[in-house]
Order: structure tokens, then sequence, then C-alpha cells
């Protein structure tokens, strides 16, 4: 039988044709021989995939602070202990919700309702110190949870909520967004609208509507800060 041959055609620019080349058969079954993979290979590359697929799962399962990769919110430096609830049917993936430990939860929200009073300023920066702020209410329902909430403080009456007027008759919440007036929650014949009155507090016993405004002196506060969700 006769021998396999190999051709090599090598081309050069304004060239003759080249020269067709003779490959001796020890060449070629050198090369065939050259081109077998050791038995343990496949082994290998299977324990490799495999390591690939475990690394994967892990990442999938192992679930950092927050969705993001910022920081760690002011909220979450200020406080270790934690209660979660799932944001999910259980079984169907890991969306908690959390708030720290002794603050009430609402929708995406974390509230502090204070046990000790300050001035209306002192109040503002103690709710910062917190990684939160005085609370900002935007709707019905957080005005709802929050007086009903209240019912269960054996504390004061009177809870300081982020809002302030900086001129008379002139409301904005700490996060300096004006007062919506679809969304306001004043008792009859409030705001006073006078000069010694620019803080406003929620009168805990009088259900909605229940805002006051009032001279900035110690009263009680309600804090508030977004939920952490993990």
């Amino acid at each position: 039988m006769a021998s396999e041959i190999t051709y090599a055609e090598v081309k050069f620019k304004n060239a003759p044709p080249a020269a067709v080349v003779k490959v001796p058969p020890e060449t070629k079954k050198h090369e065939h021989r050259s081109q077998k993979y050791p038995p343990w290979l496949p082994w290998l590359i299977s324990l490799l995939l495999l390591l690939v697929c475990i690394a994967l799962v892990a990442a999938l399962f192992v679930t950092p602070a927050s969705h993001s990769d910022d920081q760690p919110t002011a909220l979450q430096q200020k406080f270790t202990e934690w209660r979660c609830v799932s944001a999910v049917p259980q079984g169907r993936g890991k969306d908690w919700t959390c708030c720290p430990k002794g603050w009430r939860r609402f929708q995406q929200s974390c509230y502090y309702v204070s046990n000790d009073s300050m001035s209306w300023q002192e109040s503002k920066q103690n709710c910062t110190g917190m990684g939160s702020q005085l609370v900002v209410i935007n709707s019905m329902a957080e005005q709802e949870f929050l007086s009903k909430d209240l019912q269960k403080s054996s504390k004061g009456q009177n809870y300081y909520i982020g809002l302030v007027a900086q001129k008379v008759g002139q409301w904005r919440w700490v996060d300096q967004t004006p007062l919506n007036e679809t969304a306001a929650f004043w008792r009859r014949g409030e705001p006073s609208n006078v000069t010694d009155e620019p803080c406003v507090v929620i009168y805990k016993l009088l259900g909605t509507p229940n805002w006051n405004d009032v001279p900035c002196t110690n009263h009680y506060r309600i804090c508030e800060a977004a939920a952490v969700t993990v």
C-alpha cells in the first residue's frame, strides 16, 4: 500500500509557482504521535468545569448586604442587630427587607419612635446621627400607619416630623421638598401660621388628621430611613 504524502504549498509575490514538497512518511507519523493528548487531560478539564460551576453557584447564593456594590448605608453602619421579613414567597429567593431592631417597618421604610424628648433642631441632628432623618410623610397610607403605631407608645403626646416653616406659611420638609397640600394632615384650625410656631408635630391622641404647628421646644420625634434589602 502506498504511503501517505502531505503537500505544503507556499506562494510568494512575483515568484514562480512553488514546488511541491513531499513529506517523508516518518515525519507524518511523528506528527500524529505529537498530537495525541495524555489520557488524564479530559479528567482535568472536567474538574476545572466542576470548579467553575461551584464558583457560579456560590456567587448566586452568597448574598451581599445589598443588591449593589455600593458602600453600606449610614443606617447599616450604625446598627448591628436587624429584623428582616421576606419580600417573596418562601423558597423562591432571598429578597429580604430589613430594619434595625426596635424600629418599625412600613413598605420600604423604617421608623424610629423616640423614648426621649428634644428640641426640633436636636431631634433633626439625632435622626441624622443614626443614618436617618425626621420623617417625611408622603401619603395617607403612611400617615395612617404612623398615627396607629403611635397609639402603642406610652410616652408623650407630640412627636416631631420633618416639616418646618422657613418663613410663616412656607412649609418645607427636611429633604428640601415643599409640602404637598394634597398630602397634608393638619388638625382642624391648624396650622396657626404664626412666627413662634415654625415646627410640626403629630398629636397622637387625635388619629388622622393630627398635625399641629408648635414652638420648636422639647418633644418626642419620629425618624425615618430607607429599609435595607438583602
